[in-house]
């Protein structure tokens, strides 16, 4: 039986590109004929908005902001290859972020090339030293596992980076270095910055063919789940996944 690919894509916090992340990763599965379905499920319903001024994506967007997305989610899997969803930050909207990441078997963290933002990413607002973040996250596998589901995978995703590969001493190499000392993965493809091609083509059609998207949907295709039986060389680089409250 073919898997279906569930996505969530999650913040902290908003305008780290996750809903263009949403899009044009929508529009890569569509090219590779997956028949994704995108859900936006934040409240600011970017994606939503974006799929009507554009006319209709090439490929279903839909907007549900219910907090029982993993119980609901299920009912549109019929004939879809992939289903992505564009999550609200979750430091304002997370019980409806925790039904997503529920119903998702990989959590795809979008974040900007900056340790500034990695602090920004786990700063705890009572500045007691706790994990905030991990802790939620672990605190929604805990209750993937209760139902039944195998951990999610858990990537990060650098966006409006310097440069279209990854370096090894760049702002990039600084942020993958701290978040590899807190346990999280990121993806060797990196989204660079170019507003003209990403950003400002909000409200038009887009095309993946070509972008650091089709990039970054090739290795997220070739990354197992944590269900998945792993090559050798893959358990190494695969250490943290999953781990990043534990």
């Amino acid at each position: 039986m073919t898997r279906i690919h569930r996505w969530a894509l999650i913040s902290v916090k908003p305008g780290v590109g996750r809903s263009t992340s949403g899009i044009f990763l929508g529009q890569a599965l569509y090219e590779r004929d997956m028949s994704p379905l995108l859900v936006d499920a934040d409240k600011g319903q970017t994606c939503h908005r974006w799929d009507e001024l554009a006319g209709g994506m090439p490929y279903p967007v839909v907007s549900k902001t219910s907090r029982s997305l993993d119980k609901t989610l299920p009912d549109l899997e019929d004939g879809r290859g992939a289903v992505l969803i564009d999550t609200p930050q979750i430091e304002d909207h997370a019980a409806i972020a925790r039904g997503a990441m529920i119903y998702a078997d990989r959590w795809i963290m979008p974040l900007a090339p900056s340790v500034v933002e990695v602090d920004r990413m786990f700063a705890d607002d009572n500045d007691n030293g706790k994990d905030v973040l991990g802790d939620f996250l672990e605190d929604v596998q805990e209750l993937r596992e209760r139902a039944g589901r195998p951990r999610a995978d858990v990537v990060v995703l650098l966006t409006r980076t310097n440069t279209k590969k990854a370096t090894k001493n760049g702002p990039d190499a600084d942020v993958r270095e701290a978040l590899a000392g807190r346990g999280y993965e990121t993806l060797t493809a990196q989204v660079p910055h170019n507003d003209n091609l990403y950003r400002q083509s909000g409200g038009s059609r887009v095309r993946a063919m070509g972008t650091a998207y089709e990039r970054v949907l090739k290795e997220l295709l070739a990354r197992p789940y944590t269900d998945e039986v792993r090559l050798p060389s893959q358990q190494k680089a695969g250490a943290h996944t999953g781990e990043a409250a534990r």
